[in-house]
Parts: structure tokens; C-alpha cells; sequence
């Protein structure tokens, strides 16, 4: 609530109260009324409130309010309601008559007052308590509301989080398992066994260098590490902190964890017989980031990059030492593009443009991803790319 001159109690204010739709159209009415009040009488001898109704509805109802704007006079009482809008000219004929019924109220308080005691507080003071209550009690009715609204938002996040974790432990779990199993065949072919009865792998001979053998090591170990990760994300959520995302920054080599999404990836652009471009610069600076989180986000929007251009399509993947500070990674694709209007919104959650509520998912990906880069200091946005297609951008902080 806003406050246009402050007053005391020991100068018998007259309190008014404009009620507005929109507060930030109501500067040039304050300024008619103030200037109007002050040909009448003395700055500190009235407070004027400025109320968006929409803000504080407990105080419409408690005036009975039927529109607005609406200017009313909250104390002394009893209150009164002007409407109408030409607020001058009515507070020109209205004031004399308040100021003449304020001093009959205070002769008339004062001689039925016993000569042995003090007198009573005037009506109007009592007015002023009750009204100053009644702001107060709006503004902590409309604090709850928000704080209700928020954690309604923050159990709907919790929900949509713990569905797309869940539906994605499955990934990462098949690819961990096909890497084992077949580090399981090599082994067995280097070291010769009783064959397993049981085995889901085809037993023909497979020939696996030490290399091929390491590099099936290695990536079941980072995938059961991201199934390690899901797991916390799911943990924290069921917990009620689904929207605060820990990071544990280090310094990160953005360029190499580039190229381990695209060779994760690999499989998925042949089969649509995708190509990616690559600008990575040699002497690209270490950013300040937490591996997990950024390789989630780079392969969110690979994932959504391969998903949504057609067989064949090109993608393009650079990173752009932009400022001293900073370092910009961007993502280009030539698929359908996003609609004029929808580039914030397109990061909000649970949001789906309609083109795609027949295709999997949950339209929480951009939100997180949003969630992370923000946590990280950075920013994301898309932009269109020429002729079609479009390009998503987000910055990570320079190690230094």
C-alpha cells in the first residue's frame, strides 16, 4: 500500500483513501486531489492512500465498494464514499461540511465529558485505530495469499519434477546396463569361462580392444553417476526443496563436456541421419560451473534440438568467449522454430507449446534448465535463425 504524505494523530488528519484499478495510472488524479486539498487547508491536516483493488480486496468489501475509482473519506467517521472521478470540485463542497461536523463532534465530545476526568479520545481518533487495523489486517490477509499461492507453485513443481526424474531414470539405466553387459562379453572372450546359461548378451565372439573395453567402463560409470544424481533431485523433491537446485561449482572445461554430449548423442543423430557443427575454440576459458548440472542442460537441449528438426536437418553447437566475464553457449537447429510471443514463456513450467501436446513429455525440461543456468548466475533465452529453426543461448560465469 502506498502512502501519500504520512500524518500524526494530534493533528486530526482527515484520511482519504483512493481506490484505483491500476495504481500506475492514478499519479495524475493524486495530483488533482492533493492540489485541490491543499487550497483548502494545511498539508499535515489530511493523509492521502493510494489502494489498487485488486491488491487489497478485504478493504473493497469493507467500504462496500460498487466502483472504482473511488475516493474515500476513511475517518472521522462515519465513513464516506465519492465517486464519479471529478474528485476536486466534490472534496471543494464536501470539505467545509467535515471540518464543520468534526468540531461540533469534538464541542459536543468535551461537554459530556466529567469535570473529574480527562477527556475521552475524540471519535475520529478512535476511527483512526480502527482504519490503521484494518489496513493492517488487509495487508497480512493479502501476504497470506501470496505465501499460499507460493507453496501451491512449489508442490506443483514438486510433482511435475519427481514424474520427468522418475521417466528418466530409464535412460540412463538402459545405457548403463548395455555397457556392462557388453564389458561382461569382452571379458569373457579375454579370459575364457563356462558360458552363462543365463545371459541376455548373444555369446557369438566379439573383438574388443583394451580401448573399446575402457571406453564401455567409462561411460556406465558416468551414467550410473547421473542416475546417482536423478536420485537426489527426486530425494530433494519428495523433501518439498524441488525448486532449489544445489550446484557444486569447479572449474570446468565447457568444451570437453561439449564434445561428451555430442559422442553421447552420436547414436541418436545418425539415426536420423542428423550432422552437428561444432565451434569450440582451443583457448576457451574455464568457466566456474557444476559438471552435472550443465551437462544436463546441454544434453535437455541437444535432446530437444535432435527431437524437433526433421531427418537430415543440421545442428550447430558453439562456444563464444562474449566479455571478459563470461562465456556463451549456443545451440542452432533448423526444425520448426518458436512461434513470435512464446520465446519467454516457452521456460516456464509445465509449459507445452500446442503443436506439441500429442509428443512425449512433461514441458518441464526449459524450466529447469532455466532453474540451472540461473543458479549458475547465468541467463537463456532463444532467438529465431535464418531461413528456419531456431538458436538457444545461455552464459556461465569465466573461472578466474
Amino acid at each position: 500500500m502506498e502512502e501519500v504524505p504520512t500524518t500524526t494523530l494530534n493533528q486530526r488528519p482527515v484520511e482519504l483513501i483512493l481506490f484505483v484499478k491500476h495504481r500506475a495510472r492514478a499519479d495524475k488524479q493524486v495530483g488533482l486531489i492533493r492540489q485541490a486539498l491543499l487550497e483548502l487547508t494545511e498539508e499535515s491536516k489530511f493523509g492521502l492512500k493510494v489502494v489498487q483493488v485488486s491488491a487489497q480486496p478485504p478493504l473493497v468489501e469493507h467500504f462496500k465498494l460498487v466502483a472504482v475509482p473511488a475516493l474515500v473519506k476513511a475517518h472521522p467517521s462515519p465513513a464516506q464514499v465519492l465517486m464519479g472521478g471529478d474528485f476536486a470540485r466534490q472534496l471543494r463542497y464536501w470539505w467545509p461540511r467535515w471540518q464543520t461536523a468534526m468540531q461540533e463532534a469534538a464541542a459536543q465530545s468535551q461537554a459530556q465529558a466529567p469535570a473529574d476526568r480527562q477527556p475521552e479520545p475524540e471519535s475520529f481518533e478512535l476511527a483512526v485505530g480502527v482504519s490503521e487495523q484494518v489496513f493492517y489486517l488487509s495487508d497480512e490477509v493479502f501476504r497470506l495469499k501470496q505465501e499460499n499461492e507460493a507453496l501451491g507453485e512449489q508442490l506443483r513443481f514438486r510433482d511435475r519434477i519427481i514424474a520427468i526424474l522418475a521417466h528418466d531414470l530409464r535412460s540412463p539405466l538402459t545405457t548403463a546396463i548395455l555397457g556392462i553387459e557388453t564389458l561382461e562379453v569382452g571379458l569373457k572372450q579375454m579370459s575364457p569361462a563356462t558360458p552363462d546359461p543365463v545371459a541376455t548378451v548373444p555369446a557369438e565372439p566379439v573383438a574388443l580392444s583394451p580401448e573399446m573395453l575402457l571406453k564401455l567402463a567409462h561411460q556406465a560409470r558416468g551414467q550410473l553417476r547421473k542416475l546417482d544424481h536423478m536420485m537426489d533431485d527426486i530425494l530433494r523433491a519428495a523433501q518439498g526443496d524441488g525448486d532449489q537446485l544445489l550446484i557444486q561449482p569447479q572449474k570446468l572445461n565447457l568444451g570437453q563436456l561439449c564434445q561428451d554430449v555430442i559422442a553421447q548423442l552420436s547414436d541418436r543423430l545418425c539415426a536420423k541421419s542428423q550432422s552437428i557443427k561444432t565451434d569450440i575454440p582451443s583457448d576457451l576459458p574455464l568457466v566456474c560451473a557444476d559438471p552435472e548440472r550443465i551437462r544436463q542442460v546441454l544434453a535437455n537441449l541437444c535432446d530437444n534440438a535432435i527431437k524437433y528438426t526433421p531427418v537430415g536437418g543440421q545442428l550447430a553447437l558453439a562456444c563464444l568467449h562474449r566479455t571478459s566475464q563470461t562465456v556463451q553457449i549456443s545451440l542452432c537447429d533448423t526444425g520448426p522454430g518458436i512461434p513470435a510471443g512464446a520465446e519467454e514463456t516457452i521456460f516456464d513450467d509445465a509449459f507445452r507449446l500446442p503443436r506439441d501436446q500429442k509428443t512425449s513429455g512433461y514441458g518441464i525440461g526449459l524450466s529447469l534448465c532455466r532453474r540451472i543456468v540461473c543458479a549458475h548466475y547465468g541467463r537463456i533465452w532463444v532467438s529465431p535463425r535464418s531461413p528456419n529453426g531456431s538458436c538457444f543461448h545461455f552464459t556461465l560465469p569465466v573461472d578466474f
